[in-house]
């Protein structure tokens, strides 16, 4: 039984977590998660190849602020998103990410071709 209100509570921390780091993301990045996910998503999941993006997801990324936004990357973010596709995506869409940029545990290579 004590076993299951550690997980309980281990479940609402983490869900706190991710709404306390998605606010502040919003906040201070201009990122807007809804739109984020329901125009990008498929853009930037693990599976699959690169696909360019639709204009609609290039419009919704236009105002992040990269760099402020790469600082919220997590591990749980970096198994669902990834990285190298998303940098991809926001290239083509005409963002400028500079080699170097770390995104998490991603850091942005040089050459890195869209």
């Amino acid at each position: 039984m004590a076993n299951s209100h550690i997980f309980a509570l281990a479940i609402l921390m983490l869900a706190g977590t991710l709404i306390l780091s998605d606010y502040q993301v919003s906040a201070q990045c201009g990122v807007n998660f809804s739109q984020l996910v329901s125009q990008c998503s498929q853009y930037v999941t693990i599976p699959g190849p690169k696909i360019p993006p639709s204009e609609g997801c290039c419009t919704v990324l236009k105002p992040i602020d990269i760099p402020c936004a790469c600082k919220y990357v997590t591990p749980d973010i970096e198994k669902l998103v990834s990285m190298d596709k998303a940098v991809y995506v926001g290239r083509t869409c005409g963002l400028k990410i500079e080699p170097g940029t770390k995104c998490g545990s991603y850091t942005v290579p040089p050459g890195l071709k869209i």
